[in-house]
């Protein structure tokens, strides 16, 4: 049978391709264009940070019951599942004379515009259509609808920002590190930019168009938040997209040393998508699975923090519970300022990553980290046990410090969990001929499957606790 490294040349005259490998850009782009092409993670994370931790609290605020505010996040997971490999899939194949990966950069950073306004103009659209009182569900249903074209968006976005860097830097491992610390880098400073505005409570003061008769101070600082968004989003996708040099992909370039794998599949020009996407697990080394299923471990740790991390400290710390006195909301802007912290954290190891990397090795390096992550969260665990046996009003100042300190560390892990994953996948996918777009669309399936199943899992736990409640209630009163 022949190998993935089979002929190129052979495959050209074929005619007759599977898959098309990735075009190399006319000349070794410098550090400084592969900075200016990372920078768009900026204006990404930003509204990601914005969404993490100010959007739990507000759909709560809206009439969403706190034990079913994670469904509405199922669409990240999902949109991941589905969006990103797929994206990933087209921009391979794309022709476009503008390149493969700028298109669909440019198409997701509109859609995630088109989406925040949605977000943000939420509670006014709904009470234009009829919201009064305390639960708001026209306002909840447009809400929803937002979220899920912005995740749609995220994930139309990311992939084909990575995928370009991996097709700038082609086979040298050491600036695909470079790369992918930049792209970490930039996520740091577009987190720390997003919980800052996130922790800033007097936005509506700046943009005193946004508070109306649908939407208070919290949602007026959501709406101006957002606004800000917009503009980041827009210079950060010129920068990014002016300092990529790609070249178009012809039809003649359509091929790859992956596409042969026997007379009765090479004599088809094309595949079906799922098939080539689960047909490209057959190739994948020891190591690679590795990759993927520590990947998909982390994520089951990440991602519960990373959905309810302001929310954690307003109802378990601060005490609160969404419009009921002030403890919830100052607990909510205690957690943006930690994730701020944690955002420095972030920055300062994306930083050094390379330095880590090439005298202990990324291994080894993100074996420590995962240790961290786990100690960190255990913390977790113990600051919420003292909080609740101390049981004052509002919480001491070393529990709050304590908390910080925690969200601060977790920025240390989650610096590497950015980074040398992505950079490990793409080094070692390279080798096999894969278009970088539908490697990491693969990745991104290690991640969103073990979402995925936190998830449904967390909806059944939420589903068989109303039907015990409403049993027992049957009980009581019969």
């Amino acid at each position: 049978m022949p190998t993935p490294e089979a002929d190129p040349e052979r495959h050209h005259h074929r005619g007759r391709t599977t898959r098309p490998a990735a075009a190399r850009p006319p000349a070794r782009p410098s550090l400084r264009s592969l900075l200016r092409v990372a920078s768009v993670a900026c204006g990404i994370q930003f509204g990601w940070a914005l969404q993490l931790s100010l959007l739990t609290p507000y759909v709560q605020e809206l009439g969403i019951p706190h034990a079913w505010a994670s469904i509405i996040w199922l669409c990240g997971p999902l949109s991941g599942l589905i969006v990103q490999p797929m994206v990933g899939h087209m921009s391979d194949r794309c022709t476009s004379r503008f390149g493969r990966r700028r298109p669909f950069i440019v198409a997701g950073a509109a859609s995630i515009v088109v989406s925040v306004l949605i977000i943000g103009y939420s509670a006014d659209i709904g009470w234009l259509l009829g919201d009064r009182g305390g639960v708001r569900p026209r306002a909840i249903g447009v809400f929803v609808f937002g979220f899920w074209i912005l995740d749609v968006a995220n994930n139309m976005t990311q992939g084909p920002c990575r995928a370009l860097l991996a097709d700038l830097t082609g086979k040298d491992h050491r600036r695909t590190r470079v790369a992918n610390a930049y792209f970490s880098l930039f996520m740091a400073v577009g987190n720390i930019l997003g919980y800052a505005t996130g922790a800033f409570s007097y936005w509506f003061k700046v943009f005193p168009f946004t508070l109306t008769s649908a939407c208070d101070v919290n949602c007026a600082n959501l709406k101006s938040a957002f606004i800000i968004d917009i503009a980041f989003i827009a210079l950060t996708t010129y920068l990014s997209i002016s300092a990529a040099q790609e070249l178009p992909l012809g039809s003649s370039d359509r091929n790859t040393p992956f596409a042969e794998e026997g007379p009765g599949q090479s004599s088809q020009a094309e595949e079906a998508f799922l098939w080539e996407l689960f047909g490209t697990f057959r190739y994948f080394s020891a190591s690679i699975w590795i990759i993927l299923l520590v990947t998909g471990l982390n994520w089951i740790g990440w991602f519960p923090f990373l959905l309810f991390d302001t929310d954690w400290m307003g109802r378990e710390i601060y005490g609160g519970k969404p419009n009921e006195g002030t403890n919830y909301s100052n607990g909510v802007r205690m957690g943006a300022l930690g994730l701020m912290l944690n955002s420095i954290m972030l920055g300062i190891t994306s930083v050094l990553m390379e330095k880590l990397c090439r005298k202990w090795g990324s291994g080894f390096v993100w074996g420590i980290s995962n240790f961290i992550m786990a100690l960190s969260f255990l913390a977790m665990l113990v600051i919420t046990f003292v909080n609740k046996s101390i049981g004052h009003d509002s919480p001491p100042p070393g529990i709050v410090i304590a908390s910080l300190v925690v969200f601060a560390i977790l920025g240390i892990p989650l610096a590497i969990t950015y980074s040398v994953p992505y950079a490990l996948i793409s080094s070692r996918i390279e080798s096999l001929g894969l278009g970088q777009g539908l490697s990491m669309g693969v990745l991104n399936l290690a991640i969103v499957i073990p979402q995925v199943w936190l998830l449904y899992f967390h909806l059944a736990m939420n589903v068989h606790l109303c039907v015990q409640k409403r049993y027992d209630q049957e009980t009581h009163y019969s």
